[in-house]
């Protein structure tokens, strides 16, 4: 029976507070230590202010300690709020930095202790936190922290924050974004579109201001087009299947899923340049669309080796794959001697000669890095030692200039003869 008394309850609620630190770090670099030395007790150098949790800090060093009293031995090293702020918690962390490598840094942390003794409190601009005797100064200058008259110092902030914290108790999931396959749809169904194209017989049907919005070629073709146009464009030197797979990156910005793009990496080296990779590569920069080239560019990258090298970096010197290119030039000089035996480099050396010098520039820096130490590859001369096939191959000599030295790069060519190699070596 209902108890005009007791009202019903109502729905619980709750709510979350949350306690943490919004932590940042800079790091400090003194140069000059020795200079800084005698400019007087509690006197500083200060670091640039940088900021965390919304407040502006600053590393203050004193080479002659901060009072007189008891630490002027030592070196002093604070961190100091350098805006307004009233009763800032937060924790501290100062490091000096171990310069040897050996990573034995001296360490002063307040993280450490946080549970035991709690945040540190801040109580208006100018308030500072940190050690008097941070480090005696005469052990200082004979450690592993001080190198070339230098000194590094790493400052960590922890400012504490509390508030409430509704993002851990309800989630929304937000999905990836679908737009691509919106605009595939749209493709597909031919719905509102408005120009065609005739692709050796095939007719796509299209729409112009989605392909104007992705490419400037489109764009300058539509806006040149007259009123009485049939809006059907013919398309030459394009085959069909390359076209609607450039329709397909033009909606969905991805490459389509299909065998020919899967199996690309079993092609064989006649056939590259007809792959679908290849030729796609083509209608990317015949339209200009640059995220396209590298996505034909990466799915090339994956099919270079001795015997197609030569037939990819043709591609990309063809059609501006300037990331493509780089690669193909630094494996053909690291692996030199067997690209040059291969057939591809007769096809390199026939069709593209002003290649032959980009490589050579490629070769000479491949040596210099090897005659620095900073390089992994083999030096052109070690291929050749290693047991290049040099029978029935003739030398020739090839000199250019490279800032104030020359350097001498001797080639091998299939037109007969004895070789005769050489190392490259410095000029002047």
């Amino acid at each position: 029976m209902y108890s005009p008394n007791k009202s019903p309850l109502a729905s619980p609620t709750s709510s979350r507070s949350v306690t943490e630190t919004i932590n940042g770090s800079h790091n400090f670099v003194i140069k000059g230590y020795s200079l800084a030395k005698g400019i007087g007790v509690g006197k500083h150098i200060a670091s640039e202010n940088f900021s965390v949790g919304g407040y502006q800090w600053a590393i203050y060093f004193y080479p002659d300690g901060k009072n007189p009293e008891d630490n002027s031995a030592y070196v002093s090293v604070f961190i100091a709020l350098a805006s307004d702020g009233t009763d800032v918690r937060a924790l501290f962390e100062l490091t000096l930095v171990d310069q040897s490598g050996d990573g034995k840094h001296k360490v002063h942390s307040h993280f450490d202790r946080s549970l035991e003794s709690g945040p540190y409190t801040l109580k208006y601009r100018g308030s500072m936190w940190g050690y008097k005797r941070f480090f005696r100064r005469t052990s200082l200058e004979t450690s592993v922290f001080l190198k070339d008259d230098c000194l590094k110092i790493n400052c960590t902030v922890g400012v504490v924050v509390s508030g409430i914290d509704s993002s851990r108790l309800h989630s929304i999931h937000v999905p990836e974004s679908d737009i691509g396959a919106h605009f595939g749809t749209l493709l597909e169904n031919e719905e509102g579109s408005d120009i065609t194209f005739n692709v050796s017989g095939e007719k796509f049907r299209a729409h112009k201001l989605v392909l104007a919005a992705r490419s400037p070629v489109f764009e300058n073709d539509f806006v040149n087009m007259m009123e009485d146009d049939n809006d059907e464009i013919l398309v030459t030197e394009m085959e069909p299947r390359v076209f609607k797979a450039l329709l397909h990156f033009i909606y969905r910005d991805t490459l389509p899923e299909d065998d020919e793009f899967l199996e690309a990496s079993s092609s064989s080296v006649p056939s590259l340049p007809d792959s679908l990779p290849a030729k796609l590569l083509a209608a990317a920069d015949k339209y200009d669309l640059p995220r396209l080239r590298l996505m034909c560019e990466s799915v090339l990258c994956k099919d270079i080796s001795v015997n197609s090298v030569s037939h990819i970096l043709a591609l990309a010197d063809l059609y501006h794959a300037a990331d493509l290119k780089s690669v193909c030039l630094k494996f053909t000089a690291e692996n030199l001697v067997a690209v040059m035996q291969s057939d591809g480099f007769e096809f390199l050396k026939e069709n593209c000669p002003l290649l032959q010098s980009e490589l050579l520039k490629t070769v000479a820096g491949c040596e210099d890095e090897e005659l620095s130490g900073g390089g992994k590859s083999r030096s052109v001369w070690a291929q050749f030692s290693d047991g290049g096939d040099t029978n029935d191959r003739s030398v020739r000599q090839l000199t250019w200039e490279n800032g104030e030295r020359s350097r001498n790069l001797w080639v091998q060519h299939s037109d007969g003869g004895d070789a005769c190699i050489r190392s490259p070596r410095r000029e002047g």
